[in-house]
């Protein structure tokens, strides 16, 4: 008889800790959990004025991460990348490219400084406007980026991997 009683609050809160961690935090964005290496789907599409929020933490010792928005989740063939941010802590470089149809673009690298610091958290906002992207690091805008994909609703994936925890998206 005394096996039962102890059995139950502990099954009660399970219950309540995985219902917990199951729901998301903000409402309004339907990500999975934050999971690096990460991808998640844009509702509709990107298009002027939508802007993308992607706040997390740099690793101790960081190499390299990627922030990437693609036309689908497809491997293989490889989706389309409207713009992939790659921070690379080596070169001190924030670069940038596209890859459409298989064939990746000229990259860009000009920054006026490094935003990222190892072991700290950052605020990455790409805003896009019609000819181009807008990027903001820590409320600093940074540079920009023109579109390669034109069709801006064809946009709705998020990947995101590398050297970083990702603490919020929206």
């Amino acid at each position: 008889g005394a096996s039962a009683p102890a059995f139950s609050p502990q099954k009660l809160e399970d219950g309540h800790l995985s219902s917990a961690l199951g729901s998301p935090l903000q409402g309004d964005v339907c990500f999975p959990r934050l999971i690096v290496p990460f991808c998640g789907h844009i509702k509709g599409g990107m298009r002027p004025g939508k802007k993308i929020l992607v706040m997390g933490i740099v690793d101790l010792n960081p190499e390299s991460f990627g922030i990437r928005l693609t036309c689908g989740e497809s491997e293989d063939p490889p989706a389309d990348v409207a713009i992939e941010l790659k921070a690379v802590f080596t070169e001190r470089q924030f670069v940038r490219n596209s890859c459409v149809a298989g064939e990746w673009g000229e990259e860009q690298s000009s920054i006026p400084y490094f935003p990222f610091i190892p072991d700290q958290p950052f605020r990455v906002e790409i805003l896009c406007e019609h000819p181009r992207f807008r990027i903001f690091v820590d409320g600093h805008q940074l540079f920009d980026f023109y579109h390669r994909i034109e069709t801006l609703s064809a946009i709705d994936t998020i990947k995101i991997n590398g050297d970083l925890q990702l603490t919020k998206l929206g």
